[in-house]
């Protein structure tokens, strides 16, 4: 099997001869057979007109056997003969001419064309009565005749088409050598472009065509230069809240290095381990929203939301009633998902420690799980002071925090729980309580069939 050749040119240019080799293969064929069959026509004519030519000859009465010297006239004279037979016998033939009948008398009868074989050679012969009954008249043309006088005509007809193959084949690599231009010039383009540089690629006076490919590319340049400033952004909001907690444990370390009391240096060094658990949880959280970033959508398994709700309420119920409030969970049957349940438990509980985390003592926390129709709702509300109109929109921000926040955080976990959202295909709404008074989410998740 050929191989397809790797260059788009090359691919082009070898399309184009085969469709070109293809018409000049189906126009020779189809020539050929035209020319073929206007070729017997004519000379089948010339053949019947010579036989009625001696038929009139012959009209009157038939001498005995001769043999006529006809002069050489054409080039192929020599391969048309004929011969008149009388009673059976031969009166008159050509000299080059068989002796015997071309056609045999049992097969001589009738008057028409018949290809016959005489002595190695095909004839094309034509068979006629006399103007008396028992005169037969025969002439007949050698068959290679017509065959050099088909190819003479395919040779003038089609040797010229042959010789402009090559030519074409030139002008047809001329031409998509040249049509190729612009993509050629854009890859130069590309080629000379710094590594870090995301400015949108121009091309003067490019075909439309391109425009496609030119558009997609600074499109890419353009979604490669906002992940680029994110990501810059996220390393340096990272720096900046990791300095807070590692700053705050080299002081509390200090102080106990200095500090002579035992109440004191205990202080400090209580004060040490809760800056390392906070440092802890933002690097848990980066690693975790990291991974969020690069991850695509998991297969979706169905995930009873309520046995998950319990799990997660039962995990964060000891921090809730040490600071003396009521986690409730009001979960209904029914209430399977279509999700990854890894990702919706991280959620779920990033929603549900915010609740803890940033409600006042003697607060209601509450948890509810619902069907509703083909979905599912996930709703954590409570009681605590909420959240202005215009510090709703901010959440899910990097390292984002309503100001006046006495509460230890990083600011990540509603970034976590916005790109879990949209990794699971998730609907997540903020608003406040119409029966607590505080924040409520609400999480809209597909049923599971």
């Amino acid at each position: 099997m050929m191989p397809v050749p790797r260059s788009l040119q090359g691919r082009l240019l070898a399309l184009v001869l085969a469709v070109v080799a293809g018409v000049w293969l189906a126009t020779a064929v189809l020539t050929w057979r035209d020319v073929s069959d206007e070729l017997d026509e004519l000379l089948d004519g010339h053949l019947a007109q010579a036989a009625a030519l001696l038929v009139v000859q012959q009209g009157g009465e038939v001498d005995d056997e001769r043999t006529l010297e006809t002069p050489t006239l054409h080039r192929y004279a020599p391969q048309v003969a004929f011969q008149v037979f009388h009673e059976g016998r031969p009166a008159l033939r050509s000299a080059n001419a068989p002796l015997r009948p071309m056609v045999e008398p049992g097969r001589g009868s009738r008057s028409g064309f018949r290809t016959v074989r005489i002595d190695g050679t095909d004839w094309r012969v034509f068979a006629t009565r006399g103007a008396e009954r028992d005169v037969q008249v025969f002439v007949g043309e050698q068959l290679a005749s017509r065959r050099s006088i088909l190819w003479a005509v395919l040779r003038g007809t089609l040797w010229p088409l042959a010789v402009a193959l090559p030519l074409l084949a030139l002008l047809a690599w001329w031409a998509i050598r040249r049509g190729l231009l612009p993509l050629r010039r854009l890859g130069e383009v590309l080629a000379l472009r710094q590594a870090d540089s995301l400015q949108p690629v121009a091309l003067t006076r490019s075909p439309t065509e391109l425009d496609p490919v030119v558009g997609a590319l600074n499109g890419l340049f353009d979604r490669i230069a906002a992940l680029l400033e994110t990501e810059r952004r996220f390393t340096a909001d990272a720096a900046h809240e990791l300095r807070t907690p590692i700053a705050a444990i080299r002081a509390q370390a200090q102080v106990a290095l200095s500090e002579a009391d035992a109440p004191a240096r205990r202080h400090a060094l209580a004060a040490t381990l809760e800056g390392c658990d906070r440092a802890t949880r933002l690097v848990e959280q980066l690693l975790t929203l990291s991974r969020l970033e690069a991850q695509a959508a998991p297969p979706a398994r169905p995930v009873d939301a309520a046995v998950l709700s319990r799990r997660v309420v039962a995990a964060l119920a000891p921090r809730s009633l040490a600071k003396g409030q009521r986690l409730e969970l009001d979960a209904a049957d029914d209430c399977a998902v279509a999700a990854d349940e890894t990702l919706l438990e991280m959620l779920l509980r990033n929603l549900v420690d915010n609740a803890v985390r940033y409600s006042p003592p003697q607060a209601r926390v509450l948890v509810s799980v619902r069907r509703q129709g083909d979905r599912v709702l996930l709703r954590v509300e409570d009681s605590g002071p909420g959240l202005a109109p215009e510090m709703l929109e901010r959440l899910g921000q990097r390292f984002w925090r309503p100001p006046g926040q006495a509460e230890s955080g990083s600011g990540l976990g509603w970034s976590i729980v916005r790109r879990i959202a949209a990794v699971l295909g998730l609907e997540v709404r903020v608003q406040r309580s119409a029966e607590l008074g505080g924040l409520a989410v609400e999480v809209s998740a597909p049923a599971a069939r």
